[in-house]
């Protein structure tokens, strides 16, 4: 089952739960799915999936308050490319280019590759600023059934060092695919160069989605979610990784296995207490390295919570994390 069809019954479902509305009192641990952070000042920011894209604030990344939305309407274009979409904005990323942020976003019609992925720009993640303005610029890459056998959703965005902006995306299909963006970081650069640097062979469902694209000491270390989220405690989401000394891969794990031919190690996969991981960013702030990502909690009928946890690497350069800090890590959502 596609993941575009997962969520959205999830949604329909009553499992997915939407944010608290501001002014309600301090409640359990932030529910959100597919965060990604930044972060302005002294002031931390996660967006993620839901109606007009979610997104909080916080000053230490562990007590959250609700911001609203992104869109206060639905992107002028969304019902063009996918007539029955239903406000759910899926999987942003947050990147900061020239003196502006690029919100890039997902819209996806049920169980179809029917999706595109658009962008919008801001001068400051602060509502507050007379500077806060969100200006969509309009479809990025859109994918079109029996065209495609690949899905315009989960985008992420990581620069080469060279000038150039690398767009990972994909769920599903025929796996994770990459291109070139153009200098405004707004569409494919012409001419245009396609990459695909992750798939899972001979699998069906191909499960594999939400790319994200982390450099460290000259590795580029690509993040995957492989299983299936939205599915209670038959959930299998989880987390593996591979990396490359090219932002276009090959990304190879510990074993030297390609991710393109179905290679990629695990990270992460939770326990009893926390099922569906993944969908995960990662980042370093204030010295140490993150990776912020969803968990269902198993004990609170799967409902998605967010986790930030401290990201470390083995002596030989790869990423752990510490399963114990699921449980360590708990979230505030503030008035």
């Amino acid at each position: 089952m596609k993941r575009a069809a997962v969520f959205r019954g999830l949604a329909a479902a009553g499992l997915f739960v939407l944010a608290p509305a501001i002014g309600m009192a301090q409640a359990a641990q932030v529910q959100v799915h597919d965060p990604v952070m930044a972060k302005e000042g002294n002031t931390y920011y996660v967006f993620s999936t839901g109606p007009g894209i979610s997104f909080y604030s916080s000053q230490d990344m562990r007590n959250w308050r609700p911001e609203g939305r992104v869109f206060p309407h639905e992107p002028s274009w969304a019902k063009r490319v996918a007539p029955t979409f239903d406000g759910h904005v899926w999987a942003p990323d947050i990147q900061h280019h020239n003196g502006k942020y690029y919100l890039y976003y997902s819209v996806s019609a049920f169980g179809k590759n029917t999706s595109a992925i658009g962008v919008t720009v801001n001068r400051t993640l602060d509502p507050r600023s007379p500077d806060y303005k969100w200006e969509d610029q309009g479809i990025v890459v859109q994918s079109v059934p029996q065209r495609d056998d690949w899905n315009a959703i989960d985008p992420n965005v990581i620069e080469d060092g060279k000038g150039n902006a690398w767009m990972a995306f994909g769920s599903f299909w025929s796996g994770i695919k990459m291109f070139k963006l153009n200098a405004d970081w707004t569409l494919p650069a012409e001419p245009q160069e396609w990459k695909t640097i992750a798939a899972r062979e001979n699998r069906q469902p191909d499960d594999i989605e939400a790319p994200f694209i982390f450099r460290k000491n000259g590795w580029y270390y690509l993040f995957v979610s492989w299983g299936l989220c939205c599915q209670k405690e038959k959930s299998t989401y989880h987390v593996a990784v591979g990396r490359s000394r090219e932002v276009t891969g090959p990304f190879l794990d510990k074993e030297g296995r390609d991710m393109a031919k179905g290679g990629g190690t695990v990270v992460i996969r939770g326990d009893s207490a926390w099922k569906a991981l993944g969908h995960n960013s990662a980042y370093t702030l204030g010295g140490k390295d993150y990776m912020v990502l969803h968990a269902y909690e198993t004990s609170d009928k799967y409902v998605q919570k967010l986790k930030v946890l401290e990201m470390k690497w083995d002596a030989a350069g790869w990423p752990a994390v510490d399963p114990a800090d699921l449980n360590r890590y708990q979230s505030g959502q503030l008035q």
